[in-house]
């Protein structure tokens, strides 16, 4: 048991970088103590003390604003960061290594007995405020993004995004390349968010990129041809973009300049 403890305030150091001390994690981290509760009434759960189980539930949520039913099976090295508004199904599973943080609904679409919980396996993440919703399957290290609604099977290391949840399709490593490319030739980043969160108007501004592209290369094309019969209408240079001309744009992405 106390190795399981020390497990689980080891984990919280590896994904919160608030985390000070052994002893702060231990006393002030609610998402440890529901989790800790929610052993005991797992325990008493399968031991047939239904009723004594949902009170210790039941206080746990009065404790910490964290709903876990004692049916749920959750597994090692579970982190709930912040976790008020969580709410965990009766029969929701949870992998190994599985993040949630404030406001995440794992419930149900159906009255019915049986499963009606969704099943997340190992190194999910999900976002605040988000709902995973029925009785499918979360893969291993998928993501879920912040007020997500999602309702079908996501495949293991995708990202569901919006409402109803979308997973996010990342470009090929050429055609990222490409865009990069004609962002840096234009004079700024399209790409004020991080990189590795889709963003739909970082898409929509991906698919202008590569417009842009093409019609950079046709043009081009012209202007060789046009030179070849002797013209100069190309000599003459497009006027530049300069980086002053998107600090206004830049505001709210971190204030990061133009590339």
């Amino acid at each position: 048991m106390f190795e399981r403890v020390r497990e689980d305030i080891q984990s919280v150091f590896h994904r919160d970088p608030a985390a000070r001390n052994a002893f702060e994690v231990l006393t002030c981290y609610p998402g440890l103590h529901a989790i800790w509760l929610h052993r005991l009434s797992g325990w008493l759960w399968l031991a047939g003390w239904k009723w004594l189980a949902r009170m210790v539930s039941n206080f746990g949520r009065w404790l910490t604003g964290i709903e876990i039913h004692p049916g749920a099976k959750i597994g090692k090295r579970f982190f709930i960061d912040h976790g008020m508004g969580i709410v965990i199904g009766e029969t929701a599973e949870i992998g190994d290594d599985v993040t949630l943080y404030q406001g995440v609904t794992l419930g149900g679409t159906s009255w019915n007995k049986g499963k009606r919980h969704p099943t997340l396996e190992s190194g999910v993440v999900v976002g605040a405020g988000a709902k995973v919703l029925g009785p499918f399957t979360v893969g291993a290290n998928a993501k879920v993004g912040s007020n997500a609604v999602v309702t079908k099977a996501v495949p293991a290391g995708a990202t569901v995004v919006g409402i109803p949840g979308r997973i996010i399709v990342k470009a090929d490593d050429e055609v990222e390349a490409k865009r990069q490319a004609i962002a840096e030739k234009l004079g700024f980043d399209a790409y004020g968010v991080s990189q590795d969160m889709p963003d739909p108007i970082a898409k929509a501004i991906g698919q202008l990129l590569d417009h842009l592209q093409a019609v950079d290369g046709r043009l081009e094309g012209m202007c060789s041809a046009l030179k070849a019969l002797g013209s100069d209408y190309c000599a003459q240079e497009l006027p530049a973009l300069r980086d002053e001309d998107f600090d206004d744009v830049c505001k709210g992405l971190d204030d990061k300049p133009a590339a």
